[in-house]
């Protein structure tokens, strides 16, 4: 090995660090987003419930209480606050959600309509295992 293909391994790994801590941390913003639309439609947002305006009622457990942990949840994940204990959270509202919702109707997610549910609950077990990525208030936090 040469000292110049040292050098060029040495700081190719840094770069790739930052790009897949950008893909990350863009990931995180765009499914918080998509997550807290989710979360607003148990409020009678983006057609509701019933895809007629509908909402879950007020106070009523698991949906209204669900609809607040998501839109909350996908606010601070949105931002990078505290993100994995978040996600944590995230990822078992919606295994919840699957297992006492969509599953009893049927064995597989395409079969019981509960794939996004599914879907939500591995990728925010993901940021809780690999952390909010790059542009997350955690980072600023753990700087100081």
């Amino acid at each position: 090995m040469t000292a110049t293909t040292v050098r060029d391994s040495q700081t190719a790994a840094p770069a790739k660090t930052q790009v897949t801590g950008l893909v990350v941390g863009a990931s995180r913003i765009v499914i918080s987003f998509l997550f807290g639309c989710h979360g607003l439609q148990g409020f009678g947002f983006f057609g509701g419930i019933d895809g007629q305006g509908g909402g879950v009622p007020f106070g009523s457990f698991p949906g209204w209480w669900g609809s607040v942990l998501e839109l909350v949840g996908a606010v601070l994940l949105l931002v990078g606050l505290a993100s994995r204990p978040v996600a944590i959270l995230l990822s078992g509202v919606m295994a919840y959600a699957y297992f006492t919702v969509h599953a009893p109707t049927g064995l597989l997610p395409l079969q019981n309509m509960g794939e996004p549910a599914a879907v939500y609950s591995w990728i925010f077990l993901l940021f809780a295992a690999i952390g909010p990525g790059r542009l997350a208030l955690d980072n600023l936090i753990k700087r100081r």
